[in-house]
């Protein structure tokens, strides 16, 4: 197993991040794809929705991938299935401005995550961020 980010304190400073693009990003309200990223939105993050099919979300236009995002990202959040997450890794690793790659609940690639920790960044891996905001900040 990866050795991704477990320690409360970690995840906390994670949580600090002002920005997080949403790769996966969903418009349909009652989907988690969309109702994680309204929380942490409703909540004063700067949430970047990533999404190919989908026009605008939260007011905002929405680039198709991270390579389309012209915004500083502090933290990547994955709602995508588990074998999309080394190319969206890949992308991650074209940037500079990502400090973590965090992938929601029953999404985990230890690969991909690897990737993330050798190039210095951080991972969290088959977690919601609502639920640890919800348990650490809120």
């Amino acid at each position: 197993m990866i050795d991704s980010v477990e320690s409360d304190a970690d995840i906390h400073s994670i949580l600090e991040s002002e920005t997080i693009a949403v790769v996966g990003c969903s418009s349909s309200p009652g989907k988690a794809a969309h109702d994680v990223p309204a929380y942490l939105h409703e909540r004063g993050y700067d949430v970047i929705p990533v999404n190919p099919f989908a026009d605008e979300i939260f007011g905002r236009s929405v680039p198709d991938s991270l390579e389309a995002v012209t915004e500083t990202i502090a933290v990547v959040c994955v709602f995508r299935p588990s074998d999309e997450v080394s190319e969206i890794v890949d992308q991650v690793l074209e940037r500079d401005d990502v400090d973590a790659v965090w992938t929601q609940l029953g999404i985990r690639d230890d690969s991909a995550a690897e990737r993330v920790l050798e190039s210095g960044r951080e991972v969290v891996q088959d977690r919601c961020m609502k639920v640890e905001h919800r348990r650490l900040v809120a």
